[in-house]
């Protein structure tokens, strides 16, 4: 590809090559793959902490909870070091976290031990994610959701390839060697990286992109006046009940699938066979990484709401599915797929959205404030589990998941995408 090398004033860099940026992006993605395994390997652990400790299963899960929660609400604070010291810093401290939480994961005896482990590495993770996802917003103006669903997708797919090696070596060598090998390879990859990532400078990077369906504003807003608007609550709350259920299913797969009594039976889809669960978990992982990048391109052409609309309903409509459909083992691993392939989109349409509203200046922290929306659909998730635990049966959590779905994709429709207009119009007049 030819460079650009104009440069429009003196304080304004030269434009970088597209090979330059979609080499930033790829060293982004590759950071999210290696923290992937922190929040989805998780559910492979739980049975067998809960054999060896015998707590019981929605104690255990407080652990996953508090990893989402220091992952998600910390992310602005993070994002603010982003924006004014780059992201280097950030994503190196991110992995040496990273690697500390599971390695205190392979030491544990108490569940406040598991807590710890699971909070420190929630501060590495979230470090390394909010900011690969704010870089991409940054270096990509002009392909804004395909940018932040690719780099989303790392994070979604990433854990894919390591579905089988994790469960094998938990049976071989055990759930703490697991811990810690994987927490310190993975930790020390995310160091390496970290020394590579560069943030755009003006001029290096192309003007937002000229769309009729994507209402961009021109204005770019302080964090602390993006708190003070009210449509920022609207996706706010929208992001956490996309949230909880694709969360719910994630932290639970496994035992949903033990208590359906479809863990261990071998399914044979498209030449593979694999048990039930093993199969479901690496298929939700590739969709769940497919879908950020789709959704994401999608939005770049028909408008973010519009895309909200789609996927939220089709979310709505898989998890009832799987709750009327999931008994059977084969019918388990098509419909959790496609749960997952229409949740995972949420992690590439919200930042976009919130940076085509707020402005891309200080898009790592106002996208990390409405992330701060998965750490609150994390604590439904003990909830889910509690539900589960009083009556029974999953029905409830199924039925409740599946219409707050529902409700999201007609707000996207209603409320959000005619007030954006207003807000967005408003800005760019000011």
């Amino acid at each position: 590809m030819t460079e650009m090398v104009h440069a429009t004033t003196a304080s304004t860099a030269a434009r970088v090559s597209d090979a330059f940026r979609w080499t930033q992006l790829t060293l982004g993605v590759a950071a999210m793959v290696m923290i992937a395994n922190y929040q989805y390997g998780w559910t492979f652990f739980v049975p067998d902490i809960q054999k060896t400790f015998g707590w019981d299963r929605a104690s255990i899960q407080w652990a996953f909870t508090l990893f989402v929660l220091f992952e998600t609400w910390l992310v602005p604070v993070e994002g603010w070091f982003v924006d004014k010291y780059g992201p280097r810093i950030v994503v190196l401290i991110g992995g040496i976290l990273c690697a500390i939480g599971w390695m205190l994961n392979a030491k544990a005896t108490t569940l406040n031990g598991y807590y710890l482990g699971m909070i420190i590495a929630g501060i590495g993770a979230g470090a390394v994610y909010g900011t690969c996802v704010g870089n991409a917003l940054k270096w990509f103006p002009d392909k804004r959701g395909l940018a932040a669903g690719i780099t989303a997708a790392g994070f979604g797919a990433g854990s894919a390839l390591t579905v089988a090696p994790i469960q094998a070596m938990i049976k071989d060598s055990g759930f703490q060697t697991t811990f810690l090998y994987f927490g310190l390879g993975q930790g020390i990859i995310i160091v390496l990286l970290s020394f590579f990532l560069l943030a755009p400078k003006p001029g290096q990077v192309p003007p937002v992109a000229q769309n009729a369906n994507l209402v961009q504003t021109r204005r770019n807003y302080q964090p602390t006046e993006v708190l003070r608007q009210p449509i920022f609550w609207l996706m706010y709350f929208m992001f956490v009940i996309v949230g909880a259920g694709g969360l719910m299913v994630t932290a639970n797969l496994k035992p949903i699938a033990v208590d359906w009594k479809v863990d261990n039976i071998p399914v044979t889809l498209v030449g593979m066979t694999m048990t039930a669960v093993t199969f479901a978990a690496t298929i939700d992982r590739i969709l769940n990484g497919l879908t950020r990048p789709f959704f994401g391109w999608i939005s770049d052409m028909i408008g973010r709401e519009n895309t909200m609309f789609i996927a939220f309903g089709m979310e709505g409509l898989g998890i009832w599915m799987l709750y009327l459909w999931g008994h059977d083992p084969v019918w388990f691993v098509i419909l959790s797929g496609f749960v997952f392939f229409a949740w995972g989109e949420i992690y590439s349409l919200f930042p976009s959205t919130c940076t085509d509203t707020f402005g891309a200046k200080f898009a790592t922290t106002n996208a990390g404030l409405l992330y701060t929306a998965k750490g609150t659909a994390a604590l439904l998730v003990p909830i889910a589990n509690y539900m589960q635990q009083s009556s029974g049966n999953w029905d409830q959590v199924f039925i409740i998941a599946a219409g707050a779905n529902i409700l999201a994709s007609l707000l996207a429709i209603a409320l959000l995408k005619p007030w954006r207009k207003v807000v967005v119009a408003k800005s760019t007049t000011a």
